[in-house]
Formats: C-alpha cells, structure tokens, sequence
C-alpha cells in the first residue's frame, strides 16, 4: 500500500494519534500545555495519567478530542478487581478510552481464561459507558505464539484495540509485530503502535500496515510536517517499511 499526501487529509493523520502524557517527571502546567496542544491540532485523544484525567476532561470539554487513560499500567499485573476500581474511577472522572495492559505472565504461563477474564472484567465496564479500552500487550516479552493468542484473547473479551507496548518497555512497535497484530483481528478492531513513531515518514509507514492509532510525544512535529509538505505539494510515498525505532517513552 502507498500513501501520499495528496491522498490523505490532515484529519487523515490527526485522528490517528493519542498524543502521550505518561512520563511521571510531568508537572500539571505540562500536561496542561499538552492537553490544550492536542485541542489546538485536533488529535484523536490525549492518553494521560490517572491522577490527571479530571484535569484533561476540563480542558478538552467541548473539543473533539477524546481523553484516555491507563489501567494496570505499566506491568498489567494488577488484580482484575483493582483494574475494574481504576476503570470505573477514570470514566467517571471523564475518560472515554482505557489503555490496559494484561496480565503478562499469565498469558506466558498458558492461563488464556484468566487473561480473557481479566480484559473482559475492563470491557464490560467501559463498553456499560460507552468507553472503549485499547488491550496492551507490552511485545517485547512475548513470543509470536503469545502475540497471536493475545490477539484471539482481546477479540473474545470484546476489547476495540489491539495495541503494542505501554512504551516504558524494553522496546515500542515494530513493524513485524504489527503486521502480525494485523493478520491475526478482525477488521473490527483496531490495532494502535506505541513507541518509536516519532516523524511523519515513521507514522505513515505504520498507516499503510493497518494501524489506525499511534501513541505520540512528537505530534506538533508530525503533523506541523504534514502540513508543510502538504502546502508544498511534495508527495510522501510509503513502499517497502523500515524498522520502527527504540521507544522514548511514546505510549
């Protein structure tokens, strides 16, 4: 598949981001600017921390840019009633959209009920407020097996998304993995790339793989390209991906 910019919209690309206010050294007038940056460039979401939801929800009132979260974040081996507590506490604080991370070790130690549980636990909850929740499978320990069976596991449990890494692992997205994530949903559900998405060139690469959301620090970056190469008619064409590269903490 080939992408290029007179192909797409700005809306195109904007849309697919979830622009990241993770990191834990962020102080409120960061995730203040970051939150009103993601008003101004019209993203799909902001994807900020817990304490922080409230804050973002008051901020993006009346914008269409949703405000995501994290549950179990960052090792997702929180007890499934603590996720369930954290989700029903972010939604009611504002949040629309639920980054989880599930239960590593239990999908590596073969218990896929208990992992299918645990992300339906989540689901049904955010699904009850209309939210929607983004299933982290943090790739970098698991197996193409343990990809592929967390693929079938998130679809069973009615999770929306499919999604990478949280970001702070060893290693973000790749472009195997995601092509992998890809083959193995369903059309339905969404497949979202964390860490190592940093220019125009690398976002529309995973575009053009099938990934309908990328977690970002570097968005102003992105699209401020887009549209410059967009105003100056220069065509971006995505053929043959590179390698995606090492994460620096982009959910």
């Amino acid at each position: 598949m080939t992408y290029d910019i007179e192909h797409l919209t700005y809306r195109d690309v904007a849309k697919t981001i979830d622009h990241s206010l993770l990191r834990p050294e962020l102080d409120d007038a960061f995730v203040e600017a970051g939150c009103r940056l993601a008003a101004e460039y019209d993203v799909a979401s902001v994807c900020v921390r817990p304490a922080d939801v409230v804050r973002a929800a008051a901020i993006l009132s009346g914008t269409d840019v949703a405000v995501g979260t994290t549950i179990g974040f960052p090792h997702g081996n929180h007890r499934t009633e603590t996720k369930v507590f954290e989700s029903v506490r972010a939604i009611g604080d504002g949040a629309t959209e639920l980054d989880m991370v599930i239960r590593i070790g239990a999908l590596k130690s073969r218990r896929d009920a208990e992992v299918e549980a645990d992300i339906a636990a989540v689901v049904n909850v955010a699904h009850a407020a209309r939210a929607i929740v983004k299933v982290i499978f943090e790739n970098a320990y698991l197996t193409d097996d343990e990809k592929i069976r967390a693929c079938h596991l998130t679809e069973a449990a009615g999770g929306d998304f499919v999604k990478t890494s949280t970001g702070f692992g060893p290693s973000g997205a790749t472009h195997d993995d995601l092509i992998l994530m890809r083959a193995n949903t369903a059309p339905h559900i969404g497949v979202k790339a964390a860490g190592g998405v940093r220019t125009l060139d690398a976002l529309l690469e995973v575009m053009a793989l099938g990934v309908t959301r990328v977690g970002a620090t570097a968005t102003k970056t992105m699209l401020d390209d887009f549209r410059a190469r967009a105003a100056g008619g220069a065509p971006v064409a995505v053929g043959v991906p590179r390698a995606a590269e090492p994460p620096e903490s982009d959910d």
